[in-house]
């Protein structure tokens, strides 16, 4: 059983949360690009600023980063996937476990934090970017084929989903500029206790917890919702409610 061992982060603590960088990518064709026009999992650190804005609904709207690139936005996207972080401490463990190098942006994140929890952020939890940038988490984020040629590593897309250290998505709140080494300040937790962690593994491998997401409220990203909502009202059926 593939287990994770680096203990959560505390959200108060003398660590300064902060953006380590701020990762855009191109379209480029790829042998592991499952839509015939490639893919823009390809990211890179900037120097910036980036401009970062809602991007519009899924399937008309790409990412909220300025020049950040997504091909397949029938999947990918929109303003309730705007943006995609993931911590460099979570990077650091998967470097040790697969004895490689994971430069930042290597999991087609837009941002790279240092001294935030990620996997312990609570749907609907507030994160201030720089002076002016405010998200909202909404999602973790779910492996597909790409991310696996992408990494180039046997079997990734079950070894990723038993870690369950997904990284965040996003939906922008108010628009603003950001670039590397900018501080991240957390200014709102929800009361209910639906983590990344939580959701991620309700919609992988414990469907059980999907009822319970929809304590998040419309925080939760729409599809996760209606994932939720069609599992719960299908739980009651079955039990006689």
């Amino acid at each position: 059983m593939w287990s994770w061992g680096r203990p959560a982060l505390p959200y108060r603590s003398g660590m300064e949360a902060t953006l380590l960088t701020v990762n855009i990518g191109q379209a480029v064709r790829a042998a592991y690009a499952t839509h015939e026009a490639g893919t823009g999992l390809d990211k890179r650190p900037v120097a910036g600023p980036v401009a970062v804005a809602a991007p519009g609904p899924k399937g008309t709207g790409g990412s909220g980063l300025a020049g950040d690139a997504i091909v397949d936005t029938l999947r990918h996207g929109g303003d309730d996937q705007a943006v995609y972080a993931y911590a460099r401490e979570d990077l650091d463990d998967w470097q040790r476990r697969l004895g490689r190098d994971l430069p930042n942006g290597i999991f087609g994140e837009n941002l790279t934090t240092a001294g935030l929890d990620v996997t312990g952020a609570r749907i609907g939890e507030r994160w201030r970017v720089g002076p002016r940038l405010l998200l909202e988490v909404t999602s973790p984020r779910i492996p597909c084929r790409t991310f696996q040629g992408r990494l180039g590593e046997p079997g990734w897309i079950k070894r990723f989903t038993q870690a369950a250290v997904p990284g965040a998505y996003f939906r922008v709140l108010e628009p603003g500029e950001i670039r590397a080494g900018d501080p991240v300040r957390v200014e709102h937790r929800p009361g209910h206790d639906i983590t990344i962690g939580l959701a991620f593994r309700a919609l992988t491998t414990h469907r059980d917890l999907l009822p319970r997401l929809l304590d998040a409220g419309d925080a939760l990203h729409p599809e996760a919702r209606e994932k939720a909502a069609t599992y719960a009202a299908k739980y009651a059926v079955e039990c006689g409610r």
